[in-house]
């Protein structure tokens, strides 16, 4: 199976709590206005990594505490996300997801689209919704404005409802 990958950053403390492995997705349908990563938006551009080299570089580092699923979006490509976000669950590290669509409609949306539930039940924490510029705030934790959201997964399905982490 393979990965079409904007880039690597094998050692980030901004893209989630903790020493990251970030994964960034090429391709982004909401190519949303003063994004701080644009060059992911294309479907076209991008490296085509084999997931499974992937996972065993993930693996070989002892100094992350997981991965970061980014983007572009990662839900684009959900069945390749969904297995390296498996193996890194099985590793004893977790997973941040970063997504434009907000869980709401990640929800309403699993059943019909190709391995979304399979992502999303991998996932430990998603910070849903587009960056919106004009929302910007600096002094957010690991976002970039105000309406996205950190989202505890395993509790809001759970709950059956939006559980925030509180960092």
């Amino acid at each position: 199976m393979f990965i079409k990958v904007a880039g690597l950053e094998k050692e980030s403390i901004v893209d989630g709590k903790g020493i990251r492995y970030v994964i960034f997705a090429q391709g982004c349908p909401h190519k949303c206005k003063g994004c701080h990563n644009p060059i992911t938006h294309s479907f076209d551009g991008g490296s085509i990594y084999e997931v499974d080299e992937l996972v065993k570089d993930i693996q070989s580092n002892a100094y992350i505490d997981g991965i970061t699923c980014s983007g572009g979006e990662c839900f684009e490509q959900a069945e390749a996300f969904a297995f390296i976000a498996e193996k890194t669950k099985s590793m004893g590290k977790d997973v941040w997801a970063y997504s434009g669509y907000e869980y709401d409609y990640i929800i309403s949306h699993k059943e019909e689209k190709p391995f979304w539930k399979e992502l999303l039940g991998n996932v430990d924490v998603l910070v849903d919704g587009p960056y919106i510029e004009e929302k910007k705030d600096l002094s957010l934790c690991f976002r970039g404005s105000s309406n996205q959201r950190i989202i505890d997964i395993k509790e809001s399905l759970a709950k059956g409802k939006i559980v925030l982490m509180n960092l």
